[in-house]
């Protein structure tokens, strides 16, 4: 989640947290309604539920509510249940004893018990398996801590549950993809973040804050936006929400400190006004295509717009696959000229290959290579006027 969405005053955040509460930057009625509503929770204890598209802030509203606590000045952890491979996750969350499997060399905590008496904040709750969720339940049940390969209880620890997802977790419900009783125990309250497009007032707030804090970082002069700029920015859609903003913001910057921005200088897929189709909560599907057109169409690098907000836990595994899957299926299979589709030079191969492995994200390139084979077949024979069947 973008981290500049907060303002933290002259004290830079501590250990997860700061004597001075964090807040949004917007102006809208639907954030100035987010916001009331948030301050009016911070107060109890009770579970929050966050939803909304990748990239608007639900972290960012987290620590908002945290930091307007009585647990503000207590520890603030976040997990990514997408982030971490499934086998280790139950010993992330829970922690582990000695020998316990390999590589457990001593004993460990997890992040609930390191958080006790805090707050937690668990990022893309929809991405956790029926087990992980099981095991939740358990736990938001009794706050009893047991780690893995301990045959007893460790502890019970005290700490505020937040949850955020980009998934409409009623619909996995329906799916029995998400566990229907956890769904409740998390649902105390509901939050929706916004998309971007739906507060178009923000977007001349959000754009400057972005500017002046880049050009502070550099130390170069803020460029200089003329209002034809805003009012292109005003009219895209954004399917990247804040996240493409920023990366948008920053770009000026690079390019164009201290000089005159005009429409021209903006990113192609900005100024076409390309989007994808607006929806309450944007399904991965979606989102990859989205994605995957701003690097094709675009121009825009693998590494600012899917790694990233991939690794500020913006975007999904799911996601990630997506986005790949439809480059594997247009160069047949072929993970170099992958590289090539995501605008990644030819030296970045090796680093490209090496996070889609460590992420588990690498899909195996043989099916693409004998569907397109299938296809070519079938075209070869329609121009000869010859029947074919694409099962070998």
């Amino acid at each position: 989640m973008p981290d500049s969405f907060v303002t933290y005053g002259a004290k830079a955040p501590v250990n997860g947290h700061t004597g001075i509460p964090p807040t949004f930057l917007g102006q809208s009625p639907p954030i100035l309604e987010i916001i009331e509503d948030a301050v009016a929770i911070a107060a109890s204890d009770s579970k929050v539920l966050i939803s909304g598209e990748s990239g608007v802030g639900k972290e960012v509203l987290a620590r908002l509510i945290h930091g307007r606590s009585r647990r503000s000045h207590l520890p603030l952890s976040t997990i990514n249940c997408a982030g971490v491979p499934e086998g280790l996750l139950e010993s992330e969350f829970f922690g582990h004893v000695r020998g316990s499997f390999t590589g457990a060399d001593r004993d460990r905590r997890g992040f609930l018990e390191t958080a006790d008496t805090g707050t937690v904040i668990l990022d893309e709750v929809g991405e956790m398996s029926l087990r992980m969720q099981g095991m939740l339940l358990r736990f938001l049940e009794n706050g009893e801590i047991q780690r893995v390969g301990s045959d007893r209880r460790q502890t019970i620890v005290d700490v505020r549950v937040i949850a955020a997802t980009n998934r409409d977790l009623l619909e996995q419900v329906r799916r029995k993809e998400f566990r229907e009783d956890l769904y409740y125990r998390l649902n105390i309250v509901h939050l929706v973040v916004p998309p971007l497009r739906e507060r178009h007032s923000d977007i001349p707030l959000l754009f400057n804050h972005y500017l002046e804090k880049f050009s502070l970082q550099a130390g170069v002069p803020m460029p200089i936006v003329t209002p034809d700029v805003m009012a292109v920015l005003e009219r895209y859609e954004w399917p990247g929400n804040v996240r493409e903003l920023k990366n948008v913001a920053e770009r000026m910057l690079l390019m164009r400190a201290g000089q005159v921005v005009t429409p021209a200088n903006l990113p192609l897929v900005t100024r076409s006004g390309s989007a994808a189709a607006p929806t309450a909560v944007k399904t991965p599907a979606n989102l990859s295509e989205a994605i995957y057109r701003s690097m094709v169409d675009g121009g825009e690098s693998f590494w600012s717009v899917v790694y990233e907000p991939f690794m500020l836990r913006d975007l999904t595994r799911e996601t990630l696959r997506g986005i790949l899957q439809r480059g594997l299926q247009h160069t047949k299979g072929n993970y170099r000229m992958v590289a090539q589709l995501f605008n990644l030079p030819a030296t970045d191969y090796k680093k490209f290959m090496n996070f889609l492995q460590k992420h588990e994200c690498q899909l195996p390139f043989q099916s693409f290579r004998l569907v397109a084979h299938a296809r070519d077949r079938q075209a070869d024979a329609a121009k000869l006027g010859q029947p074919v069947s694409l099962v070998r």
